[in-house]
């Protein structure tokens, strides 16, 4: 028989309570230890808690970073934490946390000051919330990969539906002088990656570039696999600097993602073209162009943008 609330200790029915939410939080003590981790925040996050209490969130944990890419954690300025500590209320932003694959999940987070009864602030709660509406993005996986129309390794689009969807694209332009840019991502030193930690670990990092650009993409653009370890993302209703941002957001996040392979945490850069639609633009001439402004990129250093406006 079910137990009433009568019958329940606060501390069970908060439990029970916090377990049920459909946001993820954890509690972190005065010393920036997580002393608990609910069932959400293993959904959102890919940890389970076991791999997190007594750590703190900057142990390759969550690692928060901001839309300039700066790393939160330990710095006053822009750590939630650290800003509750010292105001004492409550404080509500928008982060980049890590998820245990090694990609970036922009979440919605609220920052809440926890007192005991003599009113000594004891520690801090977190709740936050995946930001990146995922349940369509589910929904309109299912849908592709009844069209065979999604890559079987990342799960995201394949080269087929890229070349149906810049074919759309440049239909509408000419019809209707609408706008779009093309991103060209390639991860750079690649085949070294295979060669050291082999196969496995670099369908990983494909896996986990792929998640960075397909949940750090507008609801209307297409970020896709054009194969081996190249990417390609259509950006629609974009203008020179538009593009440009965005292009240096996916270098940035992906710069800041890792994966834990045994002891050893790899990150990977990536070296990218930009270029914005053209009078006259066929298919073949527009990927020729972003290819050989990631060409550029690479040429120069690589974890670069190359841009036809702007050199990065």
């Amino acid at each position: 028989m079910a137990q009433s609330i009568s019958n329940l200790s606060c501390h069970s029915f908060c439990t029970v309570l916090l377990e049920n939410l459909n946001q993820g939080v954890y509690f972190v003590d005065s010393k920036n230890k997580i002393i608990y981790w609910n069932a959400k925040a293993e959904k959102i996050t890919g940890y389970k808690s076991e791999e997190v209490l007594g750590k703190s969130c900057s142990d390759n944990v969550l690692v928060h970073i901001n839309d300039e890419g700066k790393i939160c954690c330990g710095n006053p300025e822009y750590c939630p934490v650290a800003k509750v500590a010292i105001s004492r209320k409550p404080y509500e932003n928008d982060l980049y946390i890590k998820h245990k694959e090694g990609y970036r999940i922009l979440v919605h987070i609220k920052t809440i000051p926890v007192f005991d009864e003599n009113q000594n602030m004891v520690g801090v709660a977190e709740i936050f919330y995946d930001n990146s509406e995922m349940d369509d993005l589910k929904l309109k996986i299912q849908e592709l990969e009844k069209l065979a129309l999604i890559d079987s390794l990342t799960k995201i689009a394949n080269r087929r539906y890229i070349e149906l969807q810049l074919r759309s694209r440049l239909n509408e332009f000419k019809r209707f002088g609408w706008q779009f840019g093309l991103l060209f991502i390639d991860i750079d030193h690649f085949k070294q990656i295979n060669d050291k930690y082999g196969h496995d670990t670099g369908d990983r990092v494909l896996k986990m570039v792929a998640q960075v650009l397909i949940r750090n993409s507008r609801s209307f653009d297409l970020a896709g696999r054009w194969g081996g370890e190249e990417f390609i993302v259509i950006a629609p209703n974009v203008n020179d600097t538009q593009l440009y941002t965005i292009a240096h957001k996916f270098k940035n996040l992906i710069a800041l993602s890792n994966l834990r392979v045994n002891s050893e945490i790899i990150n990977v850069t990536v070296s990218v073209g930009a270029t914005l639609v053209k009078a006259n633009d066929t298919l073949k001439s527009i990927i020729k162009r972003a290819d050989k402004l990631m060409y550029h990129s690479k040429q120069n250093g690589r974890n670069k943008v190359t841009t036809d406006f702007e050199i990065s």
